[in-house]
């Protein structure tokens, strides 16, 4: 047979997963360990996709990766050896011990993060038996698309308590981060030494209900006013922004704009980019419009404050209406049955 005359077609990631294949096992896993869980599957995927490359696609393939690396300047490395050692050296060990203790980025998270490589129902398997603030500690570490698969993968009667501690979490001991490695080593293995470690607030618990379905905030947020209802407020008022208005189509939109006072929306208008003033106002009659557009030009420059309490009256007014269902509001993925 003869050999193929033209080169495969190859994408990023394959390309990749062409040289993981020529380099050496040890190589390759020193790699594989500074990946991160989304990168291993997709690239694990690659290299079963690119395993009868021919001769000419693995030349084609170096080629183009020699290009890149001559293009680089630098070469990432952990300066943390390098940095303890100048330290001991200029210092002596006590007085770099001390220093270092200072300076060293947290680690804490490290053993937090293996998180990342469990699904989301192996994560609240893991943690539906502990204590809510364990659980709450380790969701508000989790990205908030993650953390919200999880929040409503466990038992209902506990999601509204590990929301409140969510978003009152604060500053977490040493020890608390010690009890968490405990907790992580009967799945994942051991950590290492630990520092302070601060996580959560009521903009991270938003984000992690709004990673969940709508139904599951339709359900936890009443419970939750039970137990906190300045908490429930904090959240709430987290959970939609100012831009999330832009998510109503232009008729609930017109109908918001009706139920409010011209000096209120000129304030909010105020401290908002072009883009979204347009969409505000290309929602009203070409008079009102240009009355708004000239009332913002004749006003002088307006205190934050004044626009972001402004922006809040406009907000309540919009859930007010939606709950009242005189509007719709967008926004988020509803469940439907």
């Amino acid at each position: 047979m003869n050999a193929p005359t033209t080169t495969r077609s190859f994408t990023g990631i394959e390309r990749a997963a062409v040289l993981m294949m020529l380099v050496g096992e040890d190589e390759a896993a020193a790699i594989l360990q500074k990946l991160d869980p989304e990168e291993v599957r997709e690239l694990g995927r690659a290299m079963f996709a690119v395993a009868d490359v021919s001769e000419m696609d693995v030349n084609d393939v170096l080629d183009n990766f020699i290009d890149k690396a001559v293009e680089r300047t630098a070469i990432g490395f952990n300066p943390r050896p390098k940095i303890e050692t100048m330290m001991n050296r200029a210092l002596g060990p006590e007085k770099a011990e001390s220093v270092l203790s200072r300076i060293t980025p947290p680690e804490a998270a490290c053993a937090i993060d293996l998180l990342d490589w469990l699904e989301p129902a192996e994560i609240a398997q893991l943690i539906e038996d502990e204590h809510p603030q364990i659980a709450a500690v380790l969701i508000a570490n989790l990205d908030p698309a993650v953390a919200g698969k999880v929040l409503e993968t466990l038992p209902e009667a506990v999601q509204p308590q590990i929301l409140h501690r969510v978003a009152r979490l604060g500053p977490i001991t040493p020890e608390a981060i010690e009890t968490l490695k405990v907790t992580l080593s009967r799945r994942i293995g051991k950590g290492q030494a630990s520092t302070g470690l601060r996580l959560g607030g009521s903009k991270d618990a938003a984000k992690i209900l709004s990673s969940a379905r709508k139904s599951t905030e339709t359900r936890v947020m009443p419970k939750l006013a039970k137990i906190d209802r300045a908490v429930a407020k904090e959240i709430e008022e987290a959970l939609f922004v100012f831009e999330n208005l832009l998510e109503m189509d232009d008729k609930n939109l017109g109908i918001l704009i009706r139920n409010i006072d011209t000096d209120t929306l000129v304030r909010a208008l105020k401290g908002v980019d072009e883009t979204v003033r347009g969409r505000f106002l290309g929602c009203m009659s070409a008079r009102a419009a240009d009355g708004i557009v000239d009332e913002m030009e004749s006003r002088g420059p307006m205190r934050l404050a004044e626009v972001l309490e402004s922006q809040k009256v406009i907000i309540t007014t919009a859930r007010q209406l939606a709950k009242d269902g005189t509007i719709m509001m967008g926004g988020g993925e509803d469940d439907y049955v």
